[in-house]
């Protein structure tokens, strides 16, 4: 099917169930995780989940990195607002935003003007992580909340780029995210903070090794016959090392699947036991932009959604951060909207060593177009 003249699905987003009704979305955060999928659910939610900030009086301070944001930003509002309530407010805004240099910087005039502390990132390297830490003090003391997203915090590109956004009140998530905002506001003094987070994967300190590690465990499950498998969503696939370790996999026998959207740097030779690969790119109405990591672990499923792609850039050069999706029915969501991914045979298409990118062959009679079908999948879900 031809891209340009496939039908246009996109349909208006829709409010998680668990965020519906007069119910603050702060008040459901401090209880448990919820994971949003954008553009399938509304990005209201997020910036409602600011405004409450701004208006609760026993939050104490706000902490939000910006890689790209909108032209009219009602993030930026929300964040304006908490100053002028007295909210102790930091916005990382990382002006090496390729395209959005200049937009970023009329934001940081901007909102100096409101006496919010921007931080400008780290020499030499970009700040990607996508990362929002509220502190609140109440009678029963302190706690924090935000959330870890793959994609932007921009409501225009929100509405055609897929990611993911968890939601949640973790002491441990938002322990590392605190850490975070400590080395961004003190680089000078080096990289400790990064090094203590204990929950989060942090580029460029920890995250390529628990990879490394994560990825050698399948292969030495596999190696003892035991189940292995490991799902992949990235944008891009170059990073030598870590592809090198997936050839490794496969040859030891563990199942390797691979949704890449973008650049795919991979060419796996046939294995021993036969086993190739499937690995598939989706381009459709929607960008495809999250980043989505699973690995079997002798049944103890690792299941991460994440800033980074695989990429030395990423990996090395960047602030970046991925978090564990610990509520069983969220991980279950997340496989759910992989596996229909993965069966995608309308806008899917086939990466190999030819480079052909041909469709993946279907039956016109249960043609599954993968992003309609999380929008039906996500909509029709009532309890969680």
């Amino acid at each position: 099917p031809a891209v340009l003249t496939s039908t246009v699905i996109r349909k208006n987003p829709f409010t998680h169930p668990l965020l519906k009704g007069k119910l603050r979305v702060t008040d459901v955060v401090l209880t448990r995780d919820i994971l949003l999928h954008f553009p399938y659910h509304s990005f209201d939610s997020l910036i409602d989940l600011l405004r409450e900030a701004a208006m609760d009086s026993a939050v104490e301070r706000i902490q939000i990195t910006a890689y790209r944001l909108a032209s009219e930003s009602r993030i930026i509002h929300a964040l304006i607002n908490a100053a002028r309530n007295g909210k102790q407010v930091t916005v990382m805004l990382e002006l090496k935003a390729r395209f959005d240099e200049e937009a970023n910087l009329e934001w940081k005039v901007a909102l100096e003007e409101e006496g919010i502390q921007v931080l400008l990132g780290v020499p030499n390297m970009k700040v990607h992580a996508k990362l929002c830490v509220i502190t609140r003090r109440d009678k029963k003391g302190v706690s924090k909340y935000g959330f870890v997203s793959t994609g932007n915090l921009n409501e225009s590109s929100a509405k055609v780029y897929a990611d993911h956004c968890l939601l949640t009140a973790s002491p441990s998530i938002m322990k590392d995210a605190s850490l975070i905002f400590d080395y961004l506001q003190n680089w000078r003094k080096g990289m400790m903070p990064l090094r203590k987070c204990q929950t989060l994967l942090v580029s460029p300190v920890s995250m390529r090794q628990r990879i490394e590690q994560l990825i050698e465990f399948e292969i030495k499950a596999a190696k003892n016959g035991k189940k292995a498998s490991i799902v992949i969503k990235l944008n891009s696939l170059s990073d030598t090392k870590l592809i090198k370790l997936l050839y490794r996999a496969v040859a030891a026998g563990v199942e390797v699947k691979l949704i890449i959207r973008g650049i795919y740097c991979a060419h796996f030779p046939v294995s021993k036991k036969g086993l190739t690969p499937k690995a598939i790119s989706i381009v459709d109405e929607y960008l495809e932009h999250a980043r989505v990591l699973i690995f079997h672990h002798q049944g103890k499923e690792k299941i991460y959604i994440s800033s980074a792609d695989w990429m030395v850039r990423n990996l090395d050069y960047r602030v970046e951060a991925a978090v564990e999706v610990q509520h069983p029915a969220l991980r279950k969501e997340l496989k759910d909207i992989l596996e229909i991914q993965l069966e995608d045979t309308v806008k899917a298409r086939i990466l190999d060593a030819e480079l052909k990118n041909e469709y993946v062959t279907h039956s016109k009679k249960n043609p599954v177009r993968s992003q309609l079908k999380i929008y039906q999948y996500l909509s029709r879900k009532k309890t969680y």
